[in-house]
């Protein structure tokens, strides 16, 4: 069982990372994902995550997420074969929160150190996209 603390990360690093580390068979548990950041200006990355919760219609889909912890899941999720039983299994044993939940609270956590932000402007952290997106829980 793997403990990350996702703040700070970049969103697409930090999903290739898990994606990799789920293959080779290791349960991960992910927490603060309304800390995890996307590189680029704020208007581009901001515009395209409206365009993709506009594509396709309200019976038919495809449903993009509006919270962060599904986000990044759903980033997660894009960089394994889930179409083959290998990456579903695999899939299943990723969970992720928003924050850290009570039951978590006296774990040791890693830091993905390849995965980190040094960028000081230029990027959009998860939470801030929900709430554009209109994410109405918490």
């Amino acid at each position: 069982m793997l403990y990350i603390d996702a703040e700070n990360n970049i969103y697409g690093r930090l999903s290739s990372y898990v994606a990799k580390q789920l293959l080779n068979g290791e349960e991960i548990i992910i927490v603060n994902a309304s800390k995890v950041v996307i590189t680029g200006k704020r208007s581009l990355v901001l515009e395209k995550f409206k365009h993709l919760r506009n594509i396709g219609s309200v019976r038919k889909g495809p449903y993009y997420p509006k919270t962060p912890d599904q986000i990044l899941r759903r980033g997660i999720k894009g960089m394994l074969p889930v179409k083959k039983t290998r990456g579903l299994n695999a899939y299943k044993k990723c969970i992720v929160y928003s924050h850290i939940p009570k039951s978590l609270e006296g774990k040791e956590f890693v830091k993905v150190e390849k995965a980190l932000n040094n960028n000081a402007t230029g990027f959009v952290s998860l939470g801030e996209i929900s709430k554009i997106l209109g994410e109405t829980h918490e």
